[in-house]
């Protein structure tokens, strides 16, 4: 059984020495490099991109 994301969620991760925290939230993802305010966001479609919905081979 899975739990519904109801809250935000962190984590630090390093990528190249560097610290970021990613936030995963039901609007999609925040990857930002720790002590910024601007990072990368990517909404939940973005992540699946155009051709979700299509069906393989």
């Amino acid at each position: 059984m899975t739990t519904k994301l109801e809250r935000p969620l962190k984590r630090e991760i390093m990528i190249d020495d560097k610290p970021f925290t990613l936030t995963v939230d039901a609007a999609g993802l925040k990857l930002v490099e720790k002590g910024r305010r601007n990072g990368i966001e990517l909404t939940w479609k973005q992540v699946l991109g155009p051709d979700a919905g299509a069906n393989p081979g």
